[in-house]
């Protein structure tokens, strides 16, 4: 997709759309937008709070609250509603957020999960649910938490509507520098009595070729006096995820294979130079997941008197997330001093193809290996959260409490873990993976066995999360332009914790002895990959985990390098005082303010030096506090040029902070590469001078043109590097005989016979100033009584570090293009969203962060109306079935290449 034809055919979309426009507009609509025009004072401001009221029943008029939502705005807002969310194709609040502008997001497994506002990266954002934080924890074994919200947690139905703070208030949370996300459930006094709604249908994934069941139902109920209110909700939704991929682990310069003959010819023949790279192996990777969704979701409004009301919100989430993952691949570079037997096709500095002997040639060395790496996972991940807020609004001044808790828990993220190895040899190109020299070998399951009587082990890493807050908040009234005073105190505490423990013991054994042997079909999404790993041999899912849970695993003896490296605790606790004061004249409206928050850290991780024993001496379970103390200044300014002319300025200094696990000393490390991650108890906090202009012309009823233009000075900004350490490599113990052939003889790493080698390990620090600047255009129209319209909007971000360095998930350029039509009972929909490149984080633990190509999305939604009771709609995402590419530094470079297939829903939607 070329960035220059994409923006043209923007511009002749918009350049229609606006001609079209000035000559369809009557006096009625004119005297419509002067009605609708944005006032200032204190009555105003109670109206855009009522829009949560408003009932919205189509596209277009979603579109019209939403609009109005973000025009009475004080801030630089974007905002969508529920029937905004329900009408695009979407599994998940991520998904509905990908059309709004400055709003991009990544999909590693096709689905959207993080979210990027104006161009930073995830975890620099926040999302609040009613106003309280909801508490998370990874799904995904291994992985690390993070503070970016992820958006599969919420199910579309619950929300009532949804706004996307770009510009600072002193009176909103600190800890965000790309934006403020604020999810609003719907509240019951602003329902019918005896309301029902909800919908049932399926979701289909054509490369899964399965279909899975999805239903959700809304009852809300109120009593004849209007001051007593219930809502419940409750969702259910599976999906199956079958991600097929093509991995390289790293690469290394042809010089480190200097000391092999045939490669030591080749150099000397100029075939080969010494810095060329050769990829490490080629990885046919295989993805298969069951997820399920279960939500409950419970409001109890009361308000006995209209100075009083009290709201209590309660959340439960139940998730599965148990997957399959396969890798299989021959590790070359293990024993390229003595297998490798050519390499060859150069492309780029890149080697495109070789060959390795193995003991199934005469006169090689000696076995090569080749892995199927089989990671059977279950995770059940339950977040609950409780939230009271209560209200009173006396003669000119208000008073508001809130306080609530939410808790997020893991306790069965285990993985059961088995790698068979075949010693043949094989040839491999990067483009097409491995050929075994003898095929039939490699199809016979007595040939895959336990290397160096070692066959697996099985891995527990249960991790929790807690959130508790509570704040107050008052308002008062005045006369003239200084209208309103608010003062507010907030006081939130987080802690998290993270454990792991891997047991050895497996029972060793040959592919066939473990059973459910099978021929796998996983790589159909590549075309001409090699037959050898497109059809491959496998073991099932279950009997992988019944053979490991079935051994006599040594649960009395943990490894103690795994348990001492990955298992920490984290406590972050925030007390914030606020003061804003908000002003209006007649085209002059805004606030200012500043908030001062005191944050305490204390992490406790294990700091050992020499050989890792289990149970640790005490005094290498080690804890750090720092303390910080922030004055936040911010400051808004609306004005309206004319009746339809908006003119907007904003500036804050905020902060925001590293993820949870990297705040302190850890380590979680991959022994097979010699990559980590890890943490630094010296990090400081994000600080950012924040600064936003924007114009917004309301040229006609519920349409608008804006431009806006953002800039973010960050004095400090976290970057990642890569260390080299000396780490024990816990094959050392579990494998000796191994270790002994590929780290020792093999000379891989510069291990010692103690068990340490050298481990590259991505480590955050803090890296001095970044900036990040860019401009969005959006566009919003309805084509009068025709039934189309058109939204539309794109944004430029570029952001760099102090060393001229990109940033993590930053696009320089994304477009989204929505037309629609909808018209009597039918109602159609088309997505269209495109990101260009940028990085992401890496693909296996301590890969560095890899740059993800160009992401075309493009999705389709036609909806039926058959009454007021029912109706049908019919969803397709992903359906130009995009490869999320990821690669270092080159396109030539692969790092991964996946695909996740096109995705259908059908719902049946009924309301009464």
């Amino acid at each position: 997709m070329k960035l220059r034809k994409t923006l043209l055919a923007m511009s002749i979309i918009t350049g229609l759309c606006l001609s079209g426009s000035l000559h369809s507009q009557d006096s009625n609509a004119q005297e419509a937008r002067q009605e609708s025009k944005q006032k200032t004072d204190k009555a105003d401001q109670a109206k855009a709070k009522e829009l949560a009221a408003v009932t919205v029943t189509g596209i277009r008029e979603s579109l019209a609250v939403s609009l109005d939502t973000k025009r009475n705005a004080n801030a630089v807002v974007d905002a969508i509603t529920a029937e905004d969310i329900g009408k695009f194709p979407s599994t998940n609040v991520a998904e509905a957020m990908a059309q709004m502008p400055g709003v991009t997001i990544d999909r590693r497994f096709g689905q959207g999960e993080r979210v990027s506002i104006d161009g930073t990266d995830p975890s620099l954002n926040l999302s609040f649910l009613d106003g309280h934080p909801v508490a998370q924890t990874a799904w995904l074994y291994g992985e690390q938490p993070n503070r970016g919200f992820d958006y599969t947690l919420l199910a579309p139905e619950i929300l009532g509507r949804l706004e996307v703070y770009k510009s600072s208030e002193a009176r909103l949370p600190e800890g965000s520098i790309g934006g403020t996300v604020i999810m609003h459930t719907r509240l019951p006094l602003d329902m019918a009595a005896n309301t029902v709604s909800g919908s049932v249908g399926l979701t289909y994934n054509d490369q899964a070729s399965s279909s899975k069941p999805n239903a959700s139902v809304l009852y809300s109920w109120k009593n004849a006096a209007n001051d007593f209110g219930i809502a419940v909700s409750g969702s259910h939704y599976e999906e199956k995820v079958d991600r097929q991929g093509i991995e390289v682990f790293g690469y290394q310069p042809v010089s480190d294979f200097s000391g092999n003959p045939a490669v030591a010819a080749q150099l000397a023949s100029g075939s080969l130079k010494p810095g060329d790279q050769v990829p490490q192996e080629i990885n046919a990777a295989y993805f298969q997941q069951q997820r399920k969704r279960n939500s409950v979701t419970l409001g109890l409004q009361y308000k006995p008197t209209h100075e009083l009301e009290f709201n209590l919100n309660a959340l439960y989430i139940k998730e599965r997330f148990d997957n399959f993952n396969q890798s299989m691949y021959g590790f070359t570079s293990q024993t390229g001093s003595t297998n490798i037997t050519s390499l060859g096709g150069v492309s780029n500095g890149v080697v495109q193809s070789g060959h390795s002997c193995g003991s199934d040639t005469v006169g090689c060395a000696g076995p090569v290996r080749t892995y199927i790496d089989n990671l059977v996972r279950q995770s059940t991940v339950v977040t609950k959260g409780l939230d009271l807020k209560g209200a009173y609004k006396g003669e000119g001044w208000s008073l508001t409490g809130q306080a609530g808790i939410s808790k997020a828990a893991d306790e069965n993220n285990s993985q059961a873990f088995t790698e068979p190895t075949f010693y043949g040899g094989y040839s491999w190109d990067i483009n097409k993976g491995q050929t075994f020299d003898n095929s039939a070998a490699a199809r016979n399951p007595k040939n895959w066995v336990a290397d160096g009587n070692w066959l697996g082990n099985y891995g527990k890493i249960p991790a929790h999360a807690k959130d508790v807050y509570g704040q107050v908040d008052f308002s008062k009234d005045f006369d003239g332009p200084f209208n309103e005073l608010l003062i507010g105190a907030r006081y939130a505490k987080h802690n998290e914790d993270f454990t792991e423990n891997v047991y050895g013991g497996v029972t060793p054994a040959d592919m066939s002895q473990v059973g459910g042997v099978s021929y796998a079909d996983t790589m159909n999404a590549f075309s001409g990959f090699a037959p050898d790993m497109k059809y491959h041999i496998q073991n099932s899912a279950g009997a992988i985990r019944s053979w490991v849970l079935g051994s006599p695993l040594d649960y009395a003896n943990p490894d103690p390098a795994s348990y001492l490296d990955n298992t920490w605790k984290l406590s972050q606790k925030s007390t914030a005082l606020y003061g804003q004061m908000n002003f209006a004249t007649d085209t002059l409206h805004g606030n200012f303010g500043v908030r001062y928050v005191r944050t305490e850290i204390q992490g406790s991780s294990f700091n050992f030096l020499g050989t890792p024993v289990l149970p640790a001496p005490a005094a290498w379970w080690q804890t750090s506090k720092k303390t910080h103390n922030d004055w936040l200044p911010s400051f808004n300014i609306a004005y309206d040029l004319d009746k339809d002319v908006v003119l907007r300025f904003a500036g804050a200094k905020v902060m925001a902070w590293a993820p949870y696990n990297q705040l302190l000393h850890n380590s979680f490390l991959n022994d097979d590469t010699l990559t980590g991650t890890g943490g630094n108890s010296n990090l400081d906090p994000y600080k950012s001078y924040n600064f936003n202009l924007s114009t917004e012309w309301y040229f006609a009823d519920q349409s608008v043109l804006a431009a806006s233009v953002f800039y973010k000075h960050v004095l400090n900004y976290i970057d990642t590097v890569a260390v080299v350490e000396r780490q024990y490599n816990s094959m050392h113990t579990s494998n000796p005989a191994n270790y002994q052939t590929i780290y020792i003889n093999g000379k891989l790493g510069n291990c010692d016979t103690g068990g340490f080698c050298d481990y590259s390990v991505l480590r955050p620090v803090n890296a001095g100033g970044a900036n990040i600047k860019g401009f969005t255009l959006s566009y919003q129209q309805p084509f009068g009584d025709s039934g189309f319209g058109m939204s539309s909007n794109y944004t430029y971000s570029l952001g760099s570090n102090s060393k001229n360095q990109g940033l993590p998930y930053n696009s320089k350029h994304s477009v989204n293009l929505s037309p629609y039509y909808e018209r009597g009972p039918l109602s159609a929909r088309i997505t269209y969203g495109w990101r260009a490149k940028y990085l992401a984080g890496g693909y296996v633990a301590g890969a560095p962060p890899a740059t993800v190509d160009d992401y075309t999305e493009l999705s389709a939604s036609l909806g039926w109306k058959f009454n007021d009771n029912f109706s049908l709609s019919l969803d397709g995402m992903n359906l130009l079935n995009e490869k999320y590419f990821q690669y270092l530094g080159t396109k030539e470079v692969v790092a991964g290449k996946y695909t996740t297939g096109r995705r259908y829903m059908a719902n049946v939607h009924f309301k009464f």
